[in-house]
Order: C-alpha cells, then structure tokens, then sequence
C-alpha cells in the first residue's frame, strides 16, 4: 500500500516555490490516491495535470498499481487548512459550530487559533418600534465548528 506520508513528501516537493498550498491528501484501502490543491486566485487544470505527472514520476507502478486523482479543493465544500480561512478574509462564508448553531456572515479575520465573522443581528434598541439590523463580529476556535464554508452567492 502507498503511504500517504510518501505522498504528501512528493506534493510538498512540487509545491516548493509555488503560490498552492496543499488542502489534503487521501490514500484508501486499494490505493486510490486523491490530492486536493488550493489557490488563492484559484486551480489552473494545466497545474493539476503538471502536478499529477511529477506524483505518477515519482510512484513505481511496477511495484503498486494505483489511481490519482488531483485536483482543487471543490468550491462549497468545508475549509480544511486555516490557509484557506486566509484566503477567503471578506468574503461571506457559512459556519456550523459543534452545538448546532448555523450563520452566515463576512470572514473578518483568521489566525492559527480563531477566526471572526461579522453577522447581522436584529437588535431592538431602547425606545425604538422594531428591530434593527446591526453587525456583530462573532469568534470562533477551529475546535468549535463541526465546518466553515465558503457561501456562493449569485446577487
């Protein structure tokens, strides 16, 4: 079986230099391999056919038979690297935490430990009839939130 540290050894060698970061790499029971690339300005399919010639140069297949795939982390799907919370600061992502509480909000800001997101809550305010949407910058540990995703909007 190939070992997905082996792999992960041979993206990090193509990535050296280059503006991608590795999202994931998964090595099932039959040795299908999938590696997941991100970008800031997005995945190039010219890059995902370069980088999946320089893995299958560096893998013996006289040896393990085996399927790549590579490609983008899908767009829609959870952040998995906080690279990906970096690259995604203003623009409006969808977050689950682990209690069960979904909202939606701009990404303000991330770092190693936390990331905010500015929400809009209705807030009554004293003496006033109805509410009134006001922003509120909301924190969050990674270990909190079961996923944080990118929200496409069509507006």
């Amino acid at each position: 079986m190939i070992e997905k540290k082996t792999v992960c050894q041979i993206v990090e060698e193509w990535l050296e230099g280059k503006d991608y970061f590795l999202v994931e790499v998964t090595v099932s029971l039959d040795d299908k391999i999938v590696v997941e690339i991100d970008h800031a300005e997005g995945v190039w399919i010219e890059d995902c056919v370069e980088l999946s010639r320089f893995i299958e140069s560096k893998l013996n297949r006289e040896e393990e038979d085996y399927e790549l795939e590579v490609g983008s982390a899908g767009i829609g799907q959870p952040f998995k690297v906080v690279q990906q919370y970096y690259n995604h600061i203003g623009s409006e992502v969808e977050v689950l935490t682990k209690s069960g509480k979904k909202l939606a909000g701009v990404l303000k800001e991330a770092d190693e430990e936390k990331f905010v997101v500015t929400v809009q809550k209705k807030v009554k305010l004293d003496g006033a009839k109805r509410p009134k949407l006001m922003e509120e910058d909301e924190t969050f540990r990674y270990d909190e939130i079961k996923y944080t995703k990118y929200l496409i909007s069509f507006k």
